[in-house]
């Protein structure tokens, strides 16, 4: 059984325990040191959860926050789930606040930024979220209310070109020891 996870932009990816782990890591670095073993069991037991107790397959990433919540709290980790909690209220903000500059002002949306990726260069959906995601971050880390879209159209071809290029290096790996 796979489980899928609804994006707020209406899309639909593969559930990565990776992406709970991550969660549940930074949230426990906030307020502890040295946390990244507990961090594993913790994403385990919600991995575990999902695929043997769940009778649905697709989910959406609120339900997901809200169990990765209920088990910080649950395991003792309250500032935790309190640090993760302002750092998700924080991001929905710094993206309210982020304008994009072109012939008009346009408000932040990184989902378009992936619809474009797919449709304009052929980029499968997973990578372009990948691509999006980054870009974001740079974004969003600046600190700046108002992005013109030049910027912006830098970023994501120079982490689109740098992610092909990683990408191809996997799928050809014999091309890469030869290279050596």
């Amino acid at each position: 059984m796979q489980i899928w996870i609804a994006k707020a932009d209406g899309s639909t990816e593969a559930y990565l325990h990776t992406k709970v782990l991550g969660s549940l890591h930074r949230a426990m670095a906030a307020v502890q040191s040295d946390c990244l073993e507990t961090a594993q069991m913790l994403a385990d037991a919600v991995t575990y959860f999902l695929y043997r107790r769940l009778k649905s397959q697709t989910l959406t990433t609120d339900q997901i926050y809200q169990m990765i919540l209920t088990v910080l709290e649950g395991a003792g980790f309250a500032a935790g789930a309190e640090a993760l909690t302002a750092h998700r209220l924080s991001r929905r903000l710094q993206r309210r606040r982020t304008r994009v500059i072109d012939s008009e002002w346009l408000a932040w949306d990184k989902g378009l930024m992936v619809q474009n990726l797919v449709e304009h260069y052929r980029i499968e959906r997973p990578l372009a979220r990948v691509i999006a995601g980054l870009v974001e971050e740079k974004i969003l880390r600046m600190g700046a209310g108002h992005i013109r879209k030049g910027l912006i159209r830098h970023l994501v071809m120079t982490d689109m070109e740098d992610l092909l290029e990683a990408n191809q290096a996997l799928t050809a790996p014999e091309e890469v020891c030869a290279a050596l």
